[in-house]
């Protein structure tokens, strides 16, 4: 270890030291999440629609591999083999991570991978639909990967009584960074005529300056978070740490997931919590994804108008997620979650029923989405902690992280398949109500304080 280094954990660190590294943290939900905000959630739904569209044929449909598929499903499909792909690299990283103790080399490399996907974005014109979906995959596997290091190092930077707020202003930190990118891109988008480009050429360069914003900011984190030694297990075997733990990491990926699965099944309701949270987070993140899509293709919004509803999103759920945690403090997580989900089932609902035109209505729906977007996600994080044995908090989040996204390819999955056999993106935003109504019965079997003994903790009084 270098000079300066923390090597112990977050408790030994000097408080200015780790404030220094905090901060630094909390840099990195400023770099990626512009990625999320304006690349995925806004430009390269719609826009990546329209190149497929450029190279359909008279019926419609594209043939990647050989495959049919409508040009209006690419995107939808496309989103689903990322994060199928990031389900299978993600746990050898986080291996290679944890066991030769070097995060930041991983986190640097799959950072600059995404970032350089993203930036490659500029590229993709005329009828480059494929070249659109292997940016995407590369983009967001890489994305994936890079949140999962990440995240491992909350444990190492703060303390336990730290780690809500340390975590609640990396939130912050993305929101506010989604925000502002979001204001600089429709100044673009709007004024792009005076500037003497075309509207395609100004949305390739708000897709490529969100590589260029991620690859700049990336620098802060990996300058400021330090690397700790890592834990030696009894019985392992001799040789150097670093070049043991690489070694036991190229194929202890699948291991190390398999080991925390068969433990997890000694505790049937943190199982249970975890598959509910699967079910309407996938809901969640689809709706994330394709709510350009949908407001673009079947409402007849423009893209001035999707820039405006998302920025909505983003500064609404600031907001949101302060006040559910407040609804928290006086009714409990779980009743709050719940409440979230009744939220989410309405909003949903209502988006079949929307006029089309009608940027109002849609202004409305963004709204309601940005009101229980942060807190539903924030709350069931903060609820899982409770779920989990004392002493293994990273191994449960590491796969709390993948399950994350482990089923986000099936929201989009149906979405697109709903959307093939139908036409309709009305019929594919409704099939999305499944997902919330069946977390919700999920989550409301689970008896929480029951579920926190059985793991060992003490429950709070408000749960």
């Amino acid at each position: 270890m270098g000079t300066g280094q923390i090597s112990g954990p977050a408790a030994e660190a000097d408080p200015t030291a780790r404030r220094r590294e905090q901060r630094g943290w909390y840099f990195y939900d400023w770099a990626n999440s512009v990625f999320a905000t304006s690349v995925l959630t806004v430009f390269l739904g719609p826009y990546l629609t329209e190149v497929a569209k450029a190279a359909a044929d008279a019926d419609g449909y594209v043939y990647p591999l050989g495959i049919p598929v409508r040009d209006g499903s690419f995107f939808a499909y496309a989103v689903s083999a990322s994060v199928l792909l990031s389900v299978l690299v993600m746990p050898w990283a986080a291996a290679v991570a944890d066991r030769s103790g070097r995060k930041k080399p991983i986190l640097a490399v799959s950072a600059y991978i995404g970032a350089a996907a993203t930036a490659g974005m500029f590229f993709l014109d005329g009828d480059r639909y494929l070249l659109g979906g292997l940016l995407l995959v590369v983009a967001n596997v890489a994305y994936a990967v890079s949140v999962v290091v990440y995240n491992a190092f909350l444990p190492q930077i703060a303390l336990p009584h730290e780690r809500d707020a340390v975590s609640s202003r990396g939130w912050a930190f993305g929101y506010a960074a989604g925000s502002l990118v979001l204001v600089a891109n429709l100044a673009l988008f709007l004024g792009h005529e005076a500037l003497g480009v075309s509207e395609g050429e100004a949305v390739r360069i708000c897709l490529a300056s969100a590589g260029v914003w991620w690859a700049v900011f990336t620098i802060v984190p990996l300058r400021r978070l330090l690397e700790r030694p890592v834990a030696r297990e009894a019985g392992a075997a001799g040789g150097p740490p670093e070049q043991e733990g690489v070694r036991a990491a190229l194929g202890g990926g699948w291991r190390q997931l398999a080991a925390t699965l068969a433990e997890l099944r000694r505790y049937p309701l943190t199982l249970l919590f975890l598959a509910g949270f699967l079910l309407y987070n996938d809901g969640i993140q689809t709706v994330i994804t394709q709510a350009s899509v949908f407001g673009s293709a079947e409402l007849g919004m423009d893209q001035t108008t999707l820039i405006g509803a998302i920025l909505l999103v983003q500064v609404l759920a600031v907001f949101g997620a302060l006040l559910l945690g407040r609804l928290a403090q006086s009714y409990g997580a779980k009743r709050t979650i719940l409440g979230s989900l009744v939220a989410w089932t309405a909003t949903v609902s209502a988006g079949y029923f929307l006029p089309a035109g009608e940027a109002l209505w849609f202004f409305a729906l963004a709204a309601a989405i940005g009101m229980v977007l942060g807190g539903s996600q924030a709350l069931s994080r903060s609820l899982f902690s409770q779920l989990v044995p004392a002493g293994k908090e990273s191994e449960y989040f590491a796969l709390y992280e993948i399950s994350d996204r482990g089923t986000s390819w099936l929201g989009p999955l149906v979405f697109g398949i709903v959307y093939q056999l139908t036409g309709s993106y009305r019929d594919a935003i409704i099939s999305l109500v499944v997902f919330f109504v069946l977390g919700f019965v999920l989550l409301w079997r689970v008896p929480v304080r029951r579920a926190m003994l059985a793991v060992g903790n003490t429950p709070p009084e408000r749960i």
